[in-house]
């Protein structure tokens, strides 16, 4: 079935609203059918669906055992997307990502190259406890999650559409990790921080998965659906009052920008790829509540996980115990 679009792409107020709302009924099912694999959670699955459904890549952030991995893998099923899974270990090599080229011989003798793909072709990578790896292999990485191919032997490749990679991280305290550099940090569009479940959840935990049957979550949607609302998301209006949102939460968040406060607190802040995120997230998360425009309080739901991986701290800020949530906090509640 056809849409009306106006002259700039834009859909007309009917399609917008008829399409709006077959992405909504779609979305609900999605999250019922996460919810039978993942419980509670309620925030972290919804910001990683928002990264997905924004068309991004998100950074999942906590302890180990907090079915960080699991809700990826719930993911991947639900949506419909061909998955692969790399674990990050501080011996992996960027080929194990991109793939190799191995010689053949055929039956006449005659040997030729032939490249066999790596676990990166797939609509929906799991990089499992990314900062296992050495920077080299991390920053293998770096190509396909911005420019969505990869360069082997001189050869450029197109990766699968939609393409997305769901990154899980132990904190940077635990022994045997190696931070993120700043640059691939920024290719995330989020940053979910993933913490214990409450009482209630872990209850419920407890009590289903360690009996003779789990949940198994089934496909509801499909790849080709999934990018279908994802242009639907990048055609949605938003007002000039929330895209002087972004600018102000943003800008306010970068030091030698007039801010006396945040130039003392803040070392180096969010570039323009953060308003971005933040364009894309927001008009993301008004479809996810039934909303066909995003408002200035979906703005500020989403500063932390946009703008905490994005900006640092001052070595003063550090040291008087101050915190990127609290400092993000404050900047987020001087907006309307």
């Amino acid at each position: 079935m056809g849409m009306n679009t106006t002259s700039d792409g834009v859909l007309d107020e009917k399609s917008a609203v008829d399409a709006a709302e077959r992405a909504l009924a779609d979305i609900a099912t999605v999250r019922a059918e996460v919810s039978k694999a993942i419980f509670g959670q309620e925030s972290v699955v919804e910001n990683t669906l928002l990264a997905i459904l924004s068309g991004g890549h998100a950074l999942l952030v906590g302890v180990p055992g907090l079915a960080k991995t699991k809700l990826v893998t719930t993911l991947g099923t639900v949506l419909g997307l061909n998955a692969n899974r790399i674990q990050f270990t501080p011996d992996l090599m960027p080929s194990d990502i991109l793939g190799t080229e191995v010689m053949d011989q055929d039956e006449t003798g005659r040997r030729s190259f032939r490249f066999v793909r790596g676990p990166v072709f797939a609509q929906l990578l799991m990089a499992d406890e990314i900062n296992r790896a050495s920077p080299r292999t991390q920053s293998a990485l770096l190509q396909s999650m911005q420019e969505y191919h990869v360069t082997v032997a001189g050869q450029t490749m197109d990766l699968p559409s939609p393409f997305h990679v769901l990154a899980t991280q132990n904190p940077l305290e635990q022994e045997g990790t190696y931070p993120l550099p700043e640059a691939q940090l920024d290719r995330f569009l989020m940053q979910v921080d993933v913490d214990y479940p409450a009482l209630e959840a872990e209850r419920r935990i407890l009590l289903e998965t360690t009996g003779m049957h789990e949940a198994d979550p089934q496909p509801v949607i499909t790849a080709e659906r999934l990018s279908e609302i994802q242009k639907l998301i990048r055609q949605m209006p938003v007002s000039d009052t929330v895209v002087d949102a972004i600018l102000q939460l943003v800008r306010s968040a970068r030091p030698n920008q007039g801010d006396s406060q945040t130039d003392k607190q803040v070392a180096w802040g969010p570039g323009p790829r953060a308003g971005q995120a933040l364009m894309l997230c927001a008009r993301a998360r008004a479809l996810y509540e039934g909303r066909l425009a995003p408002s200035i309080d979906d703005v500020k739901a989403l500063a932390e996980p946009v703008l905490q991986h994005r900006m640092a701290l001052t070595f003063v800020a550090r040291a008087e115990g101050t915190s990127i949530r609290d400092l993000i906090a404050g900047l987020a509640d001087r907006l309307g």
